[in-house]
């Protein structure tokens, strides 16, 4: 680690050297991190024209989003009857039909005859 390189040297001189060893590596770095980001903006664009041509309008809303910024996840955590979180996607999918299934299918809570003269109406 360049960092503890730095603050583990006796001398000035060799601070300085090692100060300017990372400052030349943490700008390669940097220049690296943004080129990866031009070619990954890039490629969403690329997608995002393709998805066009083709007609898929999701694939071009999504990927829109995505390079506008503020891109969440539509898939938000899922807790069991337990209380314990559901990570996986296809376990909380099986949960909200598990829950769906047991809150429509309850036995109606209606008197029959309240029913009929709502009815009547």
């Amino acid at each position: 680690n360049k960092k503890t390189a730095i603050n583990t040297r006796r001398t000035r001189a060799e601070k300085a050297k090692a100060q300017a060893e990372y400052t030349e590596v943490n700008k390669q770095v940097k220049r690296s991190i943004r080129t990866d980001k031009r070619k990954y903006v890039e490629d969403l664009a690329m997608m995002a024209e393709k998805a066009a041509r083709e007609g898929n309008m999701r694939n071009v809303y999504d990927t829109t989003k995505k390079l506008a910024g503020n891109y969440r996840n539509p898939e938000r955590p899922v807790k069991s009857k337990e209380g314990e979180v559901i990570t996986n996607i296809e376990n909380q999918r099986i949960r909200w039909v598990k829950h769906f299934k047991e809150l429509l299918n309850r036995l109606a809570l209606l008197n029959p005859r309240t029913f009929q003269q709502m009815l009547a109406y």
